[in-house]
């Protein structure tokens, strides 16, 4: 593997020029505008290799060090493979991404000391290593929750920027206003099933107890608030009342400056979540659901019906939701295919048909790539079913 090599802090951040078609009446004028504000907004991913031998080794020696220790209880799903395998998503997703919002300011990609094999260096990106970001004490990290907690110190992030999970895409021209408002950010709920219950439960998904977990401190904080606020603090409506929903798998757009408040409103969330090694129920994600609650609670920002779709690798072959897909592909404003296959093996035939479906929509490699990387990938991935799911939908 490729030694990392980490950039200087101090970026060229000149804008791509890229032309931009199929938009909305009143998007193309807000287009017209939003290019002219966009450069500054920076792109960060966590990314992970998880059939790294290296890596692997590492995550099973930690997992069993904690679990003889009595110390760990996983999430639900919270170290299955599928939470660490390498589907190709970030490729796709940086493509979607140039083709979407070309105008884009400096990507980001926080890893652990891990290279794709088919990145291509640029002044437009940087690799970031975690012992650049985390404190050397809490290393290593295998839990997403843990990291993200600390992509709004990376040096030289831009005020605005979006933070993407590797299976979030883009999938249409992107409209700055219809993400960000003023010093606010816009927010979608999920299509989830509404949370029912108050106490974090050890059964429930990382998302069910992080709803669960900022209704309690939002509540707690209401409950104790003066009659009459410090001027200086940033007030919390007194009208707030939590919303038992989860929010969207989505790109997450965010303030850093408002970042950096939260964190000093709720240290001890923080730390409780930079406390984890694995992902652990009782010790869910704040940056998907606290963090944006908070922010509407405190007039940071508003809920936006985003148009989306969310398709789960993990349940039968999904020939319909990839029609679907295919078909609204250019008009959505974000998809999400989460490898909820858990622990198949990679050449599992609903992986292959994610991969397919993602080239046949994204098949123009992005700047990031080197040239001919996607034909040695094509030659890795199992394509032994009979039948070409290039052509579903056709």
């Amino acid at each position: 593997m490729r030694k990392l090599g980490i950039k200087p802090l101090a970026f060229n951040k000149n804008s791509r020029s890229g032309l931009i078609t199929s938009l909305c009446p009143i998007c193309f004028i807000l287009y017209q505008y939003s290019k002219n504000v966009s450069t500054g907004i920076d792109i960060v991913y966590l990314w992970v290799n998880g059939s790294d031998r290296k890596w692997r080794a590492k995550r099973q020696k930690y997992a069993q060090k904690l679990q003889a220790s009595g110390m760990l209880s996983f999430a639900k799903f919270g170290n299955v493979e599928g939470r660490y395998r390498d589907n190709d998503e970030l490729r796709f997703s940086l493509r979607a991404l140039e083709k979407f919002f070309p105008e884009h300011g400096h990507i980001y990609i926080v890893t652990d000391g891990q290279v794709p094999d088919w990145f291509q260096a640029s002044d437009q990106i940087t690799l970031i290593d975690h012992h650049d970001l985390i404190p050397g004490s809490a290393l290593p990290v295998f839990d997403s929750s843990n990291i993200e907690s600390y992509i709004h110190h990376i040096p030289g992030l831009s005020e605005r920027y979006f933070y993407l999970n590797d299976d979030v895409f883009f999938g249409a021209p992107v409209c700055l206003e219809n993400w960000f408002f003023g010093n606010g950010i816009y927010v979608s709920w999920s299509d989830e099933p509404e949370v029912q219950g108050d106490d974090l439960q050890a059964e429930s998904t990382s998302l069910e107890n992080a709803s669960r977990l900022s209704k309690q401190w939002l509540q707690e904080k209401l409950s104790r608030l003066p009659l009459s606020a410090n001027a200086l603090a940033r007030k919390m409506d007194r009208q707030y009342l939590h919303t038992s929903r989860t929010f969207a798998h989505s790109p997450r757009p965010m303030l850093r400056s408002m970042m950096l408040e939260i964190e000093r409103d709720a240290p001890e969330l923080f730390a409780r979540v930079r406390s984890t090694v694995f992902r652990t129920w009782d010790k869910p994600t704040i940056i998907s659901d606290f963090v944006l609650r908070w922010a509407l609670a405190h007039g940071s920002a508003k809920t936006i019906d985003h148009s989306h779709l969310y398709i789960a690798t993990g349940q039968t072959l999904e020939t319909q939701s990839f029609k679907h897909l295919k078909k609204l592909f250019g008009s959505l404003d974000f998809f999400c295919i989460n490898d909820t296959t858990d622990d198949a093996n990679d050449g599992d035939p609903r992986l292959v048909q994610m991969h397919q479906i993602l080239s046949a929509l994204l098949p123009n490699a992005s700047q990031c790539e080197l040239a001919n990387s996607m034909d040695a990938a094509a030659q890795r991935c199992s394509f032994h079913r009979g039948k070409d799911l290039l052509a579903v939908g056709a």
